[in-house]
């Protein structure tokens, strides 16, 4: 690699570059070797690191997969339309499936992060195994092409495509239909708590429809807690 780049790597970023264990592990997941080593491990680097971290190519990755897996959907259910194709890709693209496919390739094991992500259990957050995952394959489409992500991303997706079961309607949309088809009030979502240190942060949100009753449900992000919310209603009261 060029001297000049790297004088301006942190000394522990040199380190990593020299553990072919890094290098043997981005090979293995992406069945790709590193090119340009630095994206790997800028792809690895939370911000509490305070080094340059994941968050650009963390945007370019969700970019990246949501293009692959829709156009993968697209071709797979050709039948389908529209808001079944959209509700198969809001599932496969959501931060829990993203942790989800980092923690089963062993993410964890190699993020970069400070003293107190570590002491805060960074290391094992589904948020951040996720937004890891994401900037993972916007490093694999920098450094090799479209074609070396679409690979990157079906290799570890696959399985949870065909996984999908024929009923995939969101459960906010089911939970909607079920109150309109028994005349009820549609459900009413409100965010009652928001706790945990930033990287790791967890929300809290109540459904109620009027005259049922009311479920609460916690996750990640707003919209997986509202999600997770309405699948517990539609077990309790239908």
């Amino acid at each position: 690699m060029d001297l000049v780049y790297r004088s301006t790597l942190g000394s522990h970023r040199r380190k990593i570059l020299n553990r072919p264990d890094f290098l043997d592990w981005i090979t293995k997941i992406t069945a790709e070797r590193p090119v340009t080593p630095e994206l790997y491990i800028r792809a690895a680097t939370h911000g509490s690191h305070g080094e340059e971290d994941y968050q650009r190519l963390e945007f370019l990755g969700d970019r990246v997969l949501g293009l692959v897996i829709a156009d993968h959907l697209y071709h797979q259910f050709p039948q389908e339309p529209e808001g079944q194709l959209s509700q198969r890709l809001n599932g496969l693209v959501s931060g829990p499936v993203c942790g989800d496919v980092a923690k089963h390739i062993g993410v964890g094991d190699h993020v970069l992060l400070g003293k107190q992500a570590r002491d805060d259990g960074a290391r094992q957050s589904i948020k951040v195994l996720g937004d890891v995952m994401e900037s993972l394959i916007g490093a694999v489409y920098l450094d090799h092409g479209m074609e070396a992500a679409r690979s990157f991303i079906l290799r570890h997706w696959d399985s949870r495509v065909t996984a999908i079961v024929a009923d995939i309607r969101h459960p906010k949309s089911a939970l909607q239909e079920w109150a309109a088809s028994n005349n009820r009030k549609i459900p009413t979502y409100e965010l009652i708590d928001k706790s945990g240190p930033h990287h790791d942060l967890k929300f809290t949100v109540r459904v109620s429809i009027a005259n049922i009753g009311e479920v609460e449900a916690t996750a990640s992000a707003i919209q997986a807690a509202e999600t997770e919310a309405a699948k517990k209603f539609l077990e309790k009261f239908t």
